[in-house]
């Protein structure tokens, strides 16, 4: 026959045990150190916020080795396409967007700088224009939308009463060094 003395005591010992779990998890759960169910969702909302704004600032970082070529392709087409080789290029396009605006050009002095970082050549140039006024805004919003790269740094209107309007504007553009 089993022993039930030692049955006994084993039941109320695994019993004095639950007893004591059950009794440490109130005291967890009610103590300070845990906090209220509504201290306890406030956290969360604010960790799931912080989550969100971490993950929107990390997003541009996706697909990043592609970005790198994108914008390395971008770059080489840039100075494909928008620095000229040769000066007189310069002064072709000038003559084209002058002559489709209805501008005249009265002169252009030039003044080429050194090679800079980039292998880029900046061109100095002032150019006296002439043309009434619509023409003349015409040419340069052209000048600006060009395919060639120009940085309009001056413009100068003058000009009598009657006649045409007198434009002097200073404009850099760049060329490619060493060819």
């Amino acid at each position: 026959m089993p022993d039930l003395r030692q049955t006994r005591k084993s039941i109320k010992t695994v019993l004095a045990v639950l007893i004591a779990v059950d009794v440490v998890t109130v005291v967890v759960l009610l103590s300070p150190l845990v906090g209220s169910t509504e201290s306890r969702r406030l956290e969360l909302n604010h960790l799931w916020s912080e989550l969100q704004t971490k993950t929107r600032l990390v997003e541009p970082l996706t697909n990043l080795p592609e970005k790198v070529n994108t914008a390395s392709r971008q770059i080489t087409d840039f100075y494909k396409q928008r620095f000229p080789r040769q000066d007189s290029q310069i002064f072709v396009q000038l003559g084209k967007l002058a002559s489709a605006n209805g501008v005249t050009i009265d002169s252009i002095k030039q003044k080429a700088g050194d090679a800079d970082i980039g292998h880029l050549q900046p061109v100095e140039m002032e150019a006296d224009l002439s043309g009434n006024y619509i023409a003349l805004a015409k040419f340069i919003n052209a000048l600006e939308r060009d395919d060639m790269f120009f940085i309009i740094s001056s413009v100068e209107l003058g000009g009598e009463q009657t006649g045409p309007i007198k434009l002097q504007m200073k404009l850099e553009t760049y060329l490619k060094a060493g060819t």
